[in-house]
This record gives C-alpha cells, structure tokens and sequence, in this order.
C-alpha cells in the first residue's frame, strides 16, 4: 500500500494528500509541495500512514522538501504582498463598477502567479479586471469564483455560540444541511437562529442528528403515557444528550427517568410483536424511583406505602405529608390538641404566674369564684371582669379536652343555616315565652329573703358557678310581648309600602290630623284651606297632552274660582 502525508494549504477547502518520498516529515512541519497550479506551502496535519490503492484516483504529487527558517520567511513575505494587492483588488473592482465582493488575494510560493478569490451570486465579466491587475501588479493573474461557505471560512469569525466558526476550524469537504435536521432536534424553525454567519444553514445542524435521529427511534413519542407505580404519567420532553425522558405526574411532579431503566410491559411486546417493529418501553418500575435523588419523590413513595398498609415507620409525620394528601389546617390542629389531651401534657392559657399545667374544672370555677367575691369587696369591676373572662376562656378550653378523653373523637361543630319563615316566626315566640320566664324568676329571687351582705340564699348556693354580676331589679327586662306575639294577636298590623303612595293612607291620615292640630281653628275651612286644597291638586295634576289645544288648563285640573265674597 501507498504511503501517504495529508497537507493543508490556506485557501483549500480540504487536507490533500501527497507522497513523502521518503523524507523525514511529521505532523506540525510545513512542506514544500508541487501541485497543478504550482509550488506551495502547506502545514502538514498528520504522520505518513499507508492507504489502499483504490482510495488514490490519480497519481500522487511528490513532497519537495520540508521547509527551512528561508521558506519560511518568504512565505510571511508573500502573505504581506497579497494584503497590499488586496487594496488595488477593491480600488478596480468600485472603479469598474463589477458585482462582486473581493475576498482575498494568494501569491503562490514559486511565483508563477496571484490568485484573486472573489464571491459573486451570477457571472461576472472580468476581463477588463485582469488586465488592469496584470499591469498594475506585473504578476500573471488567475480569477477564482468562490461560494459564501468559502468566503465564511476563508474570512473567519466567532459564531452565535461564542466559539470559532466550524468552518474555519474543522475545514474539510462542505456536506449539505436541510432543514429536517432542525426539526429532528427539536429546533426552533427561526431562520436568524439556525442560520450561520454565511446566511445558510449552520453546519454544525449535522454534527448531532444521527444521534437524535436514534434517541427518538428507540425512545416512545412525547405526550404518551407511562405506567409508574404513583399513577400515570406523560412524556414532556426529551434529553436527548443525556438519554433521559422528562415525565409529569398527574398531581404536576415532574422527574426524569433515563430511556435505559424502562421496561416494556407485556401488552407492549404482543403489539410489536404483531406488527414487526420495534418495542418502545412504556413503563417505569419501582426501583427506578427509588433511585432518584429527591425528597419529594421519597415522601411519595412513603405515602404510597402508608396508604397500602405498609409500616413506614416513624421517619414520617402528619405534617410531612404532600399538599395533595394532607389533612385540612383544622383537622391536623385537633388531632395534634387530642394527642396532647391523650398524653395528659396539656398547658394552661392562663397568663398568671406558676400556672404550668391545666388545673381541674371544679377547683377553677371554686378559685374564679373566691376571686370574684374579693374583687368585688374591693370595688374593682375592672379585674373583676378579667377574671371571668380568664375562667370562661379556660372552660372552653378544657370542655373539648374532656369529651376528647371520653371518647377520643373530635367535637363537633355546629354549621349555620337560614330559617324559613315559620321557623322564624317560632324561634320569636321561643325568645318570648324564654324572656316571661326569666322576667318571672327575677320577681321571684327578689322576694328572697337577703343576708347582711346583699345576696339571696339561692345565690350563696350558687356561688361556685362563674356568672355576671349584676342587680336584680335595675337590670331586669320588662315584661313586654314580643313583635311575632303582637302580629299574631292583632295588635300590630304589618302594612307594606309601594312606590308612589306617600307612606300608605295611615301615614297620610296621621300627617293630615297632625298639621290640623298646628294650624289654628279659624283658618279651617275658610280661605286659606280653599287656596292651599287648589294649590296642592295642582301640584298633582295630570302632564297629558291638552286635547283641545288651546292655552287653558287640563280637565283634570278646573280652573280657579274667585274667593267668596268678591
């Protein structure tokens, strides 16, 4: 086999290969080559390595020799001649007025000629151009038409990503870019983000499709659904670089799961096995799950357990559940006040000093009443009433502490509801017969006999319980009969008031009777009341259309009589 030394020249667009002919040469050296336009120089990218023959199509062009600090020299040399013919390039070509972008200018190492590269979109008749150049140049000239991909890696950049452009630093032959792979790579379809610095599609579009190509082959679609042991969940997205599926859970938990670790389930295989294609996995198992590093997705798989039956332990509490399962603020704060109930560590409210735990309801109201009843000597209303507050809120406290005891169940609570109207009507007349009676009972402990110190027998007999105090007779409510009493008797009738009758006839009547009262006898019936009766239906007469047309008044308003006695 052939042995053979890859080259590359500046303005190529690909390594060319060349017979070392026995020279010591290696990778990084720069190589004197003959070539069909001439002598070149060009960096050596790799060692001598054998090829078969049939890769070589024609015969191989021979290496002259590795070149010196002197070749080297001239090279720079030539390379700063090119820039200063790269002005007059531009100069003839505006001065012509060609269509045509001038983009660089090569002297070759042996001198034979200059090429000058330019870009254009149609032909170019640049005839005149070469004469005016041979001339001003002294130099043989050879045009050269090149497209925007070689004009982009021949210029060079920096692309969107903030790297060097691919072009420039991977050279090699150009393959062609489509937009299926965009599309296949989940792309968006935006020409000003898929377009390079040339205005074609960015080459590195090909450098990842046939792995993305493969993913999806292997992978199942988007939005299909996935059995998991937490309930069904749906493909979101893919990963393709790190082969991982992102999966959303019905209750919106997103994780993601790596395409090995599926499985397909056995419906899956019968299906692929009916059509002949390929199964995709459709199912996540357990043990995938438990692999993921992430505590809400433990908590899941432990709520999981509990909700089977499964002992999980004591690693999870009531309020380490997840927002979807967790019990109302309100039932968690009964059953955390009936587990303090349950251990007998309950806490007093009271704010004074050396109460650390709740006393018994017997021994309070005995204390409370003590208190009250020296307050009370003392003329002190104010700590009175504090203390009756600070027993009621230490009552209501302990009552549902109690019954949790008893029973172990939580109290229940009385929901509100709208009466209908005969409901209401009885809840009035039960207010009422309940007012009689408290009114009888007060008449009653008035006429009890009293102590030296102002309170009745019953009231001594009493005295543990906590109540207001107050007097019997300035405070007690008088025996009225309430508003649905008085309905129902007769006694009040319920008028209503429409829109337009001044208040109903009753309020008219008693307006009328009261304004006679105020006015004096005399005036009555004479002629003020005549003037004033005139005057007011005149206020209220009619705003119809006349129907005769003329200038006097409407039959619904007679025209004025003269006073009597003119």
């Amino acid at each position: 086999m052939p042995l053979v030394v890859p080259v590359k020249f500046t303005y190529a667009s690909r390594d060319l290969w060349f017979d070392p002919q026995d020279l010591d040469i290696l990778e990084a050296d720069y190589a004197i080559c003959s070539t069909e336009r001439g002598t070149e120089i060009g960096l050596v990218t790799a060692d001598p390595f054998e090829v078969p023959q049939d890769e070589i199509g024609q015969p191989l062009k021979p290496v002259l020799r590795v070149a010196s600090d002197i070749d080297l020299q001239l090279a720079d040399d030539l390379a700063i001649q090119g820039d200063e013919a790269m002005v007059d390039f531009r100069r003839l070509v505006k001065e012509l007025d060609l269509e045509m972008k001038p983009v660089g200018v090569e002297y070759l190492f042996g001198g034979e000629k200059a090429v000058f590269y330019f870009a254009a979109e149609e032909r170019v008749d640049f005839r005149q151009l070469v004469k005016d150049l041979s001339s001003t140049l002294h130099i043989r000239v050879d045009m050269r038409q090149i497209g925007v991909r070689d004009e982009t890696r021949l210029v060079g950049g920096y692309a969107q990503c903030g790297q060097e452009l691919c072009c420039t630093r991977f050279g090699g032959q150009f393959e062609p870019v489509s937009i299926r792979m965009a599309k296949e790579q989940d792309l968006p379809l935006n020409s000003s983000k898929i377009s390079g610095v040339c205005g074609r599609l960015m080459c590195c579009l090909r450098y990842e499709f046939e792995a993305y190509k493969d993913f999806k082959s292997r992978a199942p679609k988007k939005k299909t659904l996935i059995d998991t042991p937490l309930g069904k969940a749906r493909i979101q997205e893919y990963d393709t670089p790190r082969e991982q599926l992102v999966l959303r859970l019905e209750n919106g938990k997103v994780f993601k799961v790596n395409l090995a670790d599926m499985t397909c389930s056995e419906g899956c295989k019968k299906k692929a096995a009916e059509q002949g294609c390929s199964c995709r996995p459709d199912c996540v198992t357990r043990d995938v799950l438990e692999r993921i590093e992430s505590p809400e997705m433990r908590l899941a798989l432990m709520e999981l357990d509990r909700e089977n039956g499964v002992d999980v332990g004591d690693g999870l509490s009531s309020a380490d559940r997840l927002a979807g399962t967790s019990m109302p603020k309100r039932r968690r704060r009964d059953a955390e006040s009936d587990a303090r109930a349950g251990q007998g560590q309950g806490e007093g409210r009271g704010r004074g000093k050396g109460r650390g735990k709740a006393e018994a309801p017997e021994a309070e109201e005995a204390a409370g009443g003590r208190r009250r009843r020296k307050r009370a000597g003392s003329g002190d209303a104010t700590e009175a009433a504090a203390a009756g507050k600070n027993a009621s809120r230490e009552r209501e406290v302990q009552q549902p502490q109690q019954q949790n005891r008893g029973g172990g169940m939580n109290p229940t609570r009385r929901r509100r509801r709208h009466l209908s109207s005969e409901e209401r009507e009885d809840a009035f007349r039960a207010a009422a017969a309940r007012e009689a009676g408290a009114a009888s009972k007060g008449a009653s402990a008035s006429d009890a006999p009293v102590d030296k110190s102002g309170k009745s027998r019953g009231e001594e007999e009493r005295a543990p319980r906590p109540r207001r105090r107050h007097s019997s007779g300035a405070q007690q409510k008088p025996s009225v009969p309430s508003v649905a009493d008085q309905v129902s008797d007769g006694e009040v009738k319920v008028t209503r008031r429409r829109p337009g009758d001044g208040g109903g006839a009753a309020a008219k009547a008693s307006r009328g009777a009261a304004r006679d009262e105020r006015e004096p006898r005399e005036d009555r019936g004479g002629e003020g009341s005549a003037d004033q009766g005139q005057k007011r239906r005149r206020r209220r007469r009619s705003r119809k259309p006349r129907q005769d047309g003329g200038e006097g008044s409407t039959p619904s308003s007679p025209a004025p009589q003269p006073p009597a006695g003119e």
